[in-house]
């Protein structure tokens, strides 16, 4: 149920001018200033919301999300459920849903993944592909909510307004969180990183089954395949398949985000094992930029300075 209505803001709160409770041991919100979100997928999430609902209420959402007026915020039947303060004693209840997509869609969203083998890999490894918005559309759906109607939230303040401020309060910390957890968007659309990562698997093993003598290079014509000795000259040439193809050295999104999604290993010893291993992660990572980039950090340059 959404609820909408032009009615004063003020209806829910004290009267006017009054600011609301001041909230203790609520969620800090890591901005207090610009920007709510860090990562691509979180500023989508915060743009798709900013451009459904009214700016005002979003205004003092900010506010509120800034003020820590957000008490608690969890993940429950399928949507996001939050207690907001408000100028009344007792915490609002805010409940943010969107509407998951349906089956045949999922399939359909699976295929075009399976298709690139980086995308399986970037989501093992806890990232979220650069490009599966694009997944998304060529499936003939949106990733993040695109209408009115795929966005349910509630809230039990007596405002009547869609969104009223304890639900854009939510909305900005739920974007924050976003951050934390990338495969939060993919669950309120309906599937979990593993139920993702499972269909992606059985496609790829389907996919693997083909017999030898039916492969073909997806770059050259089956019928005219140049012989070795043809192409030894060119041997240390890219070709123009490749001049597209980008390589990026970079520290990962999430930290560890392998090592994260083990989780601490099922054994009885004195030594924690994980611990041991981050700081095996962190020193392999800062080798492998020292070794790419010099003296120099991802995206500097030594032209400058030669």
């Amino acid at each position: 149920m959404s609820w909408y209505n032009n009615n004063n803001d003020n209806d829910d709160e004290r009267p006017s001018g009054m600011s609301p409770r001041r909230a203790r041991g609520g969620i800090q919100a890591r901005s207090q200033r610009g920007d709510f979100a860090r990562n691509w997928w979180a500023r989508r999430w915060i743009s798709a919301m900013e451009r459904l609902v009214d700016v005002r209420r979003l205004a003092r959402g900010q506010h509120y999300a800034r003020s820590g007026q957000v008490l608690s915020m969890e993940e429950a039947q399928g949507g996001i459920q939050a207690r907001v303060q408000g100028s009344r004693p007792s915490p609002y209840r805010v409940s943010i849903r969107i509407t998951p997509l349906k089956p045949d869609q999922w399939e359909k969203v699976l295929d075009e993944l399976a298709e690139q083998a980086i995308f399986a890999a970037q989501l093992l490894a806890g990232e979220m592909p650069a490009d599966i918005e694009q997944v998304f559309s060529a499936a003939g759906v949106s990733l993040f909510p695109d209408r009115l109607a795929d966005l349910q939230t509630e809230c039990t303040c007596p405002d009547w307004a869609n969104p009223c401020k304890h639900v854009a309060a939510a909305h900005y910390i739920l974007g924050e969180r976003f951050d934390e957890d990338p495969f939060l968007i993919l669950r309120l659309r309906g599937r979990t990183q593993d139920q993702i990562l499972a269909a992606l698997r059985e496609r790829r093993a389907g996919a693997n089954t083909t017999p030898a003598a039916e492969e073909h290079h997806p770059y050259l014509p089956a019928d005219n395949i140049p012989t070795l000795e043809e192409e030894l000259p060119n041997f240390w040439e890219i070709g123009s398949a490749m001049q597209g193809f980008a390589v990026q050295v970079r520290p990962p999104t999430l930290p560890q985000p392998v090592l994260q999604r083990l989780g601490e290993p099922d054994v009885n010893s004195p030594i924690r094992l994980r611990e041991q291993l981050q700081e095996t992660y962190e020193a392999i990572s800062a080798a492998a930029i020292s070794l790419a980039f010099g003296d120099f950090g991802p995206g500097e340059s030594g032209e400058e300075n030669a």
